[in-house]
């Protein structure tokens, strides 16, 4: 294949099956002339690299439906960009993805200062690079590939069976499960059963990067595991006194990168089993998750925006710490909120908290039972306690990746207390209001947090007499408002043309 057309095929963006035939996909490189005449038109019928460029190679895909069998219509053409406002040639490849900059300290400041210490300096590199042949960095979602094919993560497809065929896509955290047919006699011979399945090969990024082993954890027929004390030695599964022993059961992959997408380490830790001869089947799960170097690994909730249903990421700021969400509210950074109980007690929810999921409307209370013998300022602590929790955040992320050293990426929590004016106050409720945008592009907008209010209202306690007792009701709530601006008509940017036409010029046309 000539070399623009081969970079034509790896930017089809249909082909998702790897080494399979993508229905519709005219562009997939695996699909035969078999296949096309199976497919009823062409999901992508264009197919070109960056669209900024002033002038460069498309390729043309249609289908000729009048041929027996139908077949596939493929074409090269020279596209180009009408723009006055475009790109002639992309010869600087580190312009193409942001690099931080080097932090000062005490062994390179001298460095640092010669380089930029004077009145002017230059930005350019030493020597411009123009290897096209170099690995790039991967770009979010895309397959981590190895020196074979890709990382393997196995999921089920279609059925419950586990499919060898899913890649596991960088910065894109999983976990899956499948079932898995064995048999005792030829556990040793199962590919998917041996570790060196899930550790033979080798990550290619700017260097090819081996995958090594964490840990190993065994697990009896029973359902015990116990953590080995060496991970060096490879288990391979073979069978003994009738079981299939080191079956691999779980595989959880854990992939360093840095901060422009280099994968520089990577590891794997095991769960190995003992599989009796009665079973015809196990289940297996898999799990990988990506931490950038440096940093504490935090849950995210979108990459960058939010994604529907997962949680909203929060935190506060210490005294001390510059940042933000330089701690975390709890274990999980997440902004919770009164969890109701089956008893509906308020005095026994204390500490029963549920994530807020982002986009989900939730509403949870509880009920109190007020009787004479209890005092004002201990309930009311209690009762504020239990609506907002033992650590209420100050901070929320405005993206679902923000970290905790962006400044600039957190949003203030603003509390509004609403009261009545009397001696005895105690908090009744809780109201959360947030409120988000559509961030980015109009193809593909992500969820951005703008602001977060949450507001606690309070009831007068009055004293009851004595032997007489109340029951109050006490309610948390979440509200997400779109304060999205609607998408302005590019019309009205179109300048105005102030020109008198002909008295006839339309006749007899209105």
């Amino acid at each position: 294949i000539p070399g623009n057309t081969w970079m034509l095929f790896r930017l089809c963006v249909c082909d998702l099956l790897v080494a399979q035939c993508d229905t519709n996909c005219c562009c997939d490189p695996d699909c035969s002339a078999e296949d096309f005449s199976l497919f009823t038109t062409c999901s992508i019928p264009v197919v070109m690299g960056d669209s900024q460029l002033c002038s460069q190679k498309a390729a043309v895909y249609s289908l000729d439906v009048e041929a027996n069998p139908p077949e596939r219509i493929f074409k090269i053409i020279d596209q180009v960009n009408p723009s006055i406002f475009c790109i002639h040639a992309t010869n600087y490849e580190q312009a193409l993805y942001f690099k931080s900059p080097e932090i000062p300290t005490a062994e390179n400041f001298d460095e640092l200062l010669d380089k930029f210490g004077g009145a002017t300096f230059s930005a350019e590199p030493d020597s411009w690079n123009l290897d096209t042949d170099a690995q790039n960095p991967p770009e979010y979602g895309v397959p981590v590939q190895t020196e074979d094919a890709f990382l393997r993560l196995p999921s089920p497809v279609v059925s419950s069976w586990c499919s060898d065929a899913n890649p596991a896509g960088f910065l894109v955290n999983q976990a899956t499960k499948c079932i898995r047919s064995v048999s005792v006699e030829k556990c040793d011979s199962i590919q998917a059963l041996s570790m060196l399945f899930y550790i033979n090969s080798s990550i290619l990024s700017v260097f090819q990067v081996n995958i090594t082993v964490q840990s190993i954890v065994v697990q009896s027929v029973n359902g015990m595991r116990t953590l080995l004390s060496s991970s060096e030695a490879l288990r391979l599964p073979m069978v003994l006194d009738g079981l299939c022993i080191n079956a691999v059961l779980g595989v959880n992959y854990h992939i360093t990168h840095t901060d422009t997408g280099e994968i520089i380490e990577a590891a794997a830790a095991f769960v190995l089993g003992a599989i009796s001869r009665e079973a015809l089947s196990i289940e297996q799960s898999f799990e990988i998750s990506f931490t950038q170097e440096n940093t504490q690994p935090v849950p995210l909730s979108g990459n960058p925006g939010y994604v529907v249903g997962l949680p909203v990421r929060a935190g506060f700021q210490p005294q001390g710490y510059p940042s933000p969400a330089a701690f975390l509210s709890n274990k999980h950074s997440q902004l919770t909120i009164l969890h109701s109980t089956s008893t509906q007690d308020c005095l026994a929810a204390q500490g029963a908290r549920a994530p807020v999921l982002f986009g989900y409307n939730m509403i949870s209370g509880c009920k109190l039972r007020i009787t004479a013998a209890m005092t004002c300022q201990p309930l009311a602590q209690t009762l504020l306690d239990v609506l907002k929790g033992q650590s209420f955040p100050e901070f929320v992320a405005s993206f679902g990746n923000s970290q905790a050293q962006d400044v600039l990426d957190w949003v203030p929590i603003t509390q509004l207390h609403i009261s009545e004016q009397s001696s005895c106050q105690i908090p009744v409720s809780l109201g959360i209001e947030i409120k988000w945008t559509k961030y980015g592009s109009l193809v593909n907008p992500q969820a951005r947090i703008v602001n977060v209010t949450a507001t606690i209202t309070s009831s007068t306690l009055k004293q009851l007499p004595s032997g007489r007792e109340r029951i109050i009701p006490v309610t948390s709530s979440v509200v997400f408002t779109d304060i999205s601006s609607p998408a302005e008509p590019s019309y009205k940017a179109w300048p105005t043309i102030n020109i008198k036409l002909p008295f006839d010029f339309f006749y007899p046309f209105v």
